[in-house]
């Protein structure tokens, strides 16, 4: 950001093109994954439907978890097995922030991206 302010920043995140907002949807990748890798991958990807991810900060910290679905525009990701209890007892699918997420495992059925791992 070229602003020191938080609200500019603030402001130009909640405003920001979906193409960047996406790539800010990114999480780490696991240290292991990244020694596995042949090349040198960046510290963080975007999370995709598929990809098994660990949960770093929060109540449900510690907990693994296959994507559900992710929304680019609020960047958040809705993990399986992660929910909340409402106050008329219905469960509801918890939406968890990306950068509170560390990627485990990716979703290689894309070939781009198994390529790029590889490589």
């Amino acid at each position: 950001m070229t602003s020191g302010k938080a609200r500019t920043q603030r402001r130009r995140a909640a405003e920001a093109p979906l193409h960047r907002k996406r790539a800010a949807a990114a999480a780490h990748l696991d240290p292991k994954l990244l020694e596995k890798s042949k090349v040198r991958l960046p510290r963080a990807l975007p999370i995709r439907k598929g990809d098994t991810v660990r949960i770093m900060r929060g109540n449900f910290r510690g907990k693994e978890g296959s994507v559900v679905s992710v929304d680019a525009v609020d960047g958040t990701v809705v993990i399986e097995g992660i929910t909340i209890e409402k106050t008329d007892e219905k469960k509801v699918a918890r939406p968890v922030h990306a950068s509170n997420l560390m990627i485990v495992k990716m979703d290689d059925t894309d070939p781009w991206r198994r390529r790029k791992f590889q490589e």
